[in-house]
């Protein structure tokens, strides 16, 4: 048969693997290189030259000298499209041919070819090679698993030679290399004496793996006779009355626990299949470290509740002053559980401004009701698996916090108190606010399933207790599922009081101050309070005492006193200079500046709006960090003023030609919320006017374009900042006087509520002259 040639052929560089002829095979293309010599062949006669590189490792081929010379010419049958830019050839291997005439190689790769024709001389001689390799390659097939069946039955059917020599290499696992010989050898004598080469060397390495795998086996049934043996030293053990074995234990421990009845025939369960392993396997701790969890687990161990309200009240007192609608709450609680003998734990959440006793009050109430107390910390918390736990087939899986909490209390109604699960975040590992939902839910948490225990576990009896700053970034559901009972802040005079009765001698004791050596007089604790602290609760006041309470040590320790005295004249050589001045924050009547009130994560705090308006076109400007919300607000006021500004005895034109600039101090704070519209529109009427706005007025409301002033929130902060700052008159919305029974008496007393329903009363009460 004459020699068959192809010109202009285009080459598919192959890497790692050598394709033969009278095979199929699949091949993924994704190299600009390859796809178009695809292209190229499909737009022909899908004719293609697959031949091996060099180096299966580069990824550009740039000469044919990074190829070999011998390839196999073939025919695409089929092309699949995969993810991305990738394709699948489906092609048959025709022959084999060596490159004539190498082309330029760039985005595509051509050649002219050569058949390589067989060399069927020295027939006796090919046939007992022949022969052998059969015989030697049925060996192969039946002990080798890696070659199909499919190949093994087209090489026992095989007759020609040269044809047994492709398919036999194309399904053997050897390497590029040797391959690549057998691809190139042009006599089929040479061919076979190489493929028999092989085929010994492989059938070696196969007697090889056999004889390792025995060698395996035989530890491994080794390994079966040490557990049969110690199963039957186990049995010994027992006959002779010895000490009962690990399993007897551990199902003596299950069956006395008092676990429910599915738990326990989990656990049961679980000892089975432990009990079936070895105790060198990894499966046998996992298993072992499940039980013992199942095991320390308090499931029917609870602490009997101190019913007595009397004594329950007075130690709340003890350690707290004020927070009346926590004593008031646990008070009703211990009450209906008194008369009831059983009630479900209510799910409280404290909210309120930092430093105001929430956690505090938490281990309080655990005392007061005789309850162990567990405390975690949800600031920060971005796995779900710290709720739930993992499940305990990963390594090193544990139960969530909540369940370790509860196997460290030892009970199953202790006091646990989620801090902080305002500050929950959620990522790529799951959102654990959701999964507080069933923790949380008084109708779920009864049978509350942790990932690792899975069997549920009973949390109705835990008192759950909750902390939070603000509402605003818990998430709605998690909310509805919670009691919300507000903290605010304190009033000068609670401040006073709790750091008589419990912070100065708290921080004296702990600076090693004697009882008696150390006395702080009601002025300094006042002067402290206005000139040192600046806040809705105590943690700055606790740490200017403990500064004081050091420098006395100091003096103490050093002999120069026998006792000190604090009052309100040495306070400023203790602790330095003044760091605010109340008086500051009030102002003289001026032109333009009006005092808000605003409420804060951390209290509530006065805000001054100023207004400048001076000559230009009509423009707006909003500086101070102003939200959105607070921005409309502006524009509100300034709409309002405009469609009423004959009535004020304002120009019309005045607001073409005038520019309005509001800004709000302290620049760096964000600041947001609706609640300063009535200041802004006093504000802005004021410098429009040119009459002053009462410095002795704060105010606090939202603004409508029809001039109504509608209600708002944090009443009882925003009251106890203007009480802090000296402010006597309070412009509140009419809808919030249902408000100012939460404001404390004296704080009442001291401040002149103006509740009003239109934004004109309010220009009356705080503008001279309007």
């Amino acid at each position: 048969m004459p020699k068959r040639t192809l010109n202009d052929i285009p080459v598919l560089p192959l890497r790692g693997r050598v394709m033969f002829p009278g095979t199929n095979a699949s091949v993924d293309v994704g190299r600009l290189i390859s796809l178009n010599a695809v292209k190229k062949a499909t737009d022909g006669d899908s004719y293609i030259l697959l031949v091996a590189q060099r180096d299966a490792e580069k990824e550009q081929v740039d000469s044919f000298g990074e190829l070999y010379a011998v390839g196999t010419v073939c025919r695409i049958r089929q092309i699949s499209r995969l993810p991305g830019s990738t394709i699948r050839l489906t092609v048959e291997g025709l022959f084999r041919a060596i490159i004539v005439r190498e082309g330029i190689v760039g985005e595509i790769a051509c050649c002219d070819v050569a058949e390589i024709v067989p060399d069927n001389r020295d027939d006796e001689l090919v046939e007992a090679y022949f022969r052998t390799a059969k015989d030697i390659m049925s060996d192969i097939c039946q002990g080798e698993s890696r070659i199909s069946k499919e190949a093994a039955a087209a090489l026992d059917r095989c007759s020609d030679p040269d044809e047994f020599v492709n398919i036999a290499a194309a399904n053997l696992k050897i390497g590029v290399v040797p391959k690549q010989e057998l691809l190139e050898k042009e006599r089929v004598i040479d061919r076979l004496k190489q493929l028999d080469k092989i085929l010994n060397d492989e059938l070696e390495i196969m007697r090889l793996e056999r004889k390792i795998n025995a060698l395996v086996r035989q530890n491994i049934d080794k390994n079966q006779k040490e557990y049969y043996l110690r199963e039957q030293l186990r049995a010994i053990h027992t006959e002779l009355g010895d000490d009962e074995s690990e399993k007897e234990e551990l199902e003596r421990k299950i069956n006395e626990k008092g676990m429910p009845e599915e738990v326990r025939e989990k656990a049961l369960k679980e000892l089975s299949r432990m009990d079936k392993m070895q105790t060198s396997s990894p499966d046998y701790n996992v298993l072992r470290m499940y039980l013992d969890w199942l095991l320390d687990l308090p499931w029917s161990e609870t602490t009997e509740d101190n019913k007595d309200l009397d004594a329950a009240v007075k130690i709340l007192n003890e350690d707290h002053y004020g927070l009346e609608k926590i004593k008031e709450r646990v008070t009703e609680y211990l009450a209906v559980h008194r008369i009831t003998g059983g009630l479900n734990a209510p799910i409280l959440c404290f909210v309120g401004p930092p430093g105001v006793g929430k956690t505090s009050i938490a281990t309080s109430i655990a005392r007061c009701l005789g309850r162990k107390f567990v405390r975690m910390s949800l600031g920060g918390v971005k796995d779900e698996s710290e709720i739930r736990g993992h499940r305990k087939t990963y390594i090193g899986a544990m139960p969530g916090r909540i369940i370790a909490g509860i196997k460290n209390a030892g009970t199953s109604n202790p006091v646990f108190l989620l801090d902080e699960i305002d500050k929950l975040s959620s990522d790529l590992r799951g959102d654990p606010a959701s999964a507080l939902l069933e923790v949380l839910d008084p109708a779920q948490n009864s049978t509350f399933r942790d990932r690792y225990l899975e069997v549920p576990y009973d949390l109705s009896k835990v008192l759950f207790i909750t902390t939070a700053n603000g509402l605003d970034t818990i998430p709605r559901p998690l909310l509805d599922r919670m009691e919300i009972i507000e903290i605010n802040g304190y009033t000068q005079e609670e401040k006073r009081e709790i750091a008589k009765r419990y912070l100065v001698s708290k921080r004296a004791k702990l600076n090693g101050i004697e009882e008696g050596k150390l006395v702080i007089t009601d002025d300094a604790l006042d002067e402290i309070i206005n000139g040192y602290t600046m806040e809705a609760g105590v943690r700055n006041l606790e740490r200017s005492i403990d500064s004081i309470c050091r420098k006395a040590a100091v003096k103490l320790a050093s002999g120069k006193v026998k006792k000190m005295r604090v009052t309100a004249r040495t306070v400023e050589g203790l602790l330095g200079a003044r760091r605010f001045d109340r008086d500051s924050f009030i102002q003289k009547d001026e032109v333009g500046a009006a005092t808000g009130l605003a409420w804060t994560a951390v209290g509530g705090t006065t805000l001054t709006i100023e207004v400048s308006a001076m000559h230009g076109k009509g423009e707006v400007l909003l500086t101070g960090k102003l939200g959105d919300v607070m921005k409309e607000s502006a524009r509100a006021a300034i709409s309002y003023i405009r469609s009423n500004s004959e009535e004020y005895g304002i120009d019309q034109n005045a607001f073409e030609t005038t520019d309005i600039h509001i800004h709000v101090p302290e620049g760096a704070t964000p600041k947001d919320g609706p609640s300063a519209g009535i200041t802004m529109a006093t504000a802005i009427l004021s410098a429009f006017t040119g009459k002053p706005v009462r410095s002795s007025v704060a105010m606090t409301g939202e603004i409508t374009l029809r001039g109504k002033v509608l209600p708002i929130g944090g009443l009882k902060e925003k009251a106890l900042a203007a009480y802090r700052v000296g402010v006597t008159d309070v412009i509140i919305p009419a809808d919030n006087k249902k408000d100012l029974e939460e404001i404390p008496k004296s704080v009442r007393e001291r401040l002149n509520f103006i509740p009003v329903t239109e934004v004109d009363t309010v220009f009356k009460t705080a503008i001279i002259g309007i």
